[in-house]
């Protein structure tokens, strides 16, 4: 059974920063693109960021481009997001997200993605 486990989510102010974790399990982890959604309250969830297999490409939306990191560690089958220079209009559920597929899955609402976590709040007051 796969399961994805995010962590790191909470209330932080505009301008600080958050570390997004997911750990993942029953799946090859090192055979996935890994990835971040988010879905802010009354709008529909959206691509956040990507990265390949072994780490080497990642792919943001424009809107986190500069202020978020994706990496993993194959070794520990987790995830990480950091998330600096938090503005409002960042408060959203963020998923973490697995699919086979690099670019394909990874757009959009997401609807073709393999596997999904249950989702961690970050909340960013001004």
């Amino acid at each position: 059974q796969v399961q994805l486990v995010e962590s790191g989510g909470g209330l932080v102010q505009a301008g600080g920063s958050l570390r997004l974790s997911c750990a993942a399990s029953g799946l090859p982890f090192s055979s996935y693109a890994m990835g971040w959604f988010r879905q802010a309250p009354g709008k529909a969830r959206e691509f956040v960021v990507v990265i390949s297999w072994s780490g080497a490409n990642t792919y943001y939306a424009d809107s986190v481009k500069g202020r978020f990191t994706i990496s993993r560690d194959n070794a520990k089958n987790t995830v990480y997001l950091q998330m600096n220079s938090l503005k409002p209009e960042d408060t959203a559920v963020y998923y973490c997200a697995a699919d086979q597929s690099l670019r394909r899955a990874f757009s959009g609402e997401g609807s073709g993605i393999d596997h999904w976590g249950k989702g961690t709040l970050v909340t960013v007051s001004s």
